[in-house]
């Protein structure tokens, strides 16, 4: 049970029914955390742009190293909701149940190039309290890899947007009993 009352879709405003209504022709459901954005527009909307431009859209990291990022941070902050919504878009998006569970169990459990391992790693890193040690030097090692700043910014992006959205699942006890 959430900890905050949630917008059902006859509460939502219209704009956010819009983009709601697919998703109910779709699935025949509304997930906690849609309700819980909804609750404010202006939340809703900035969120769902995040959504659109890191997750969804095709961008510079492949949608496997995205979802692995999903699932890795949001194992580590322990948002079970998310990381039981990111297993189902793994597999959506053609992961092997292995697979999943290899990333599940931590980046050296992987399977991977060591290149991708520590791009995994670093966005871990990125998502601790004290990120703010993180220097030029780390910075340089991905790129001595081959990893591009824009790939190295994006993957830092999308670390952040699961710091943000496991966060506001986690205060709010969405997906649990």
């Amino acid at each position: 049970m959430a900890h905050i009352d949630l917008v059902e879709f006859d509460e939502m405003t219209p704009a956010i029914q819009e983009k709601a209504r697919p998703i109910l022709e779709k699935t025949g459901k509304l997930g906690d955390i849609f309700k819980l954005l909804a609750i404010d527009e202006k939340i809703y909307f900035a969120t769902d742009g995040m959504v659109q431009k890191y997750l969804l859209d095709e961008t510079y990291l492949s949608y496997e190293i995205k979802e692995a990022i999903a699932l890795l941070i949001s194992k580590e902050n322990s948002c079970k909701m998310c990381v039981d919504v990111h297993k189902n878009i793994a597999k959506m998006l053609g992961l092997t149940e292995e697979k999943i569970e290899e990333i599940l169990n931590g980046v050296d459990a992987m399977r991977a190039e060591e290149k991708e391992k520590a791009l995994l790693k670093f966005c871990i890193r990125a998502a601790q309290k004290d990120n703010y040690k993180i220097l030029k030097e780390d910075v340089d090692a991905l790129k001595t890899m081959g990893w591009s700043d824009k790939e190295i910014l994006e993957a830092v992006a999308i670390t952040g947007y699961f710091n943000y959205i496991n966060t506001l699942s986690n205060v709010f006890g969405l997906g649990q009993e």
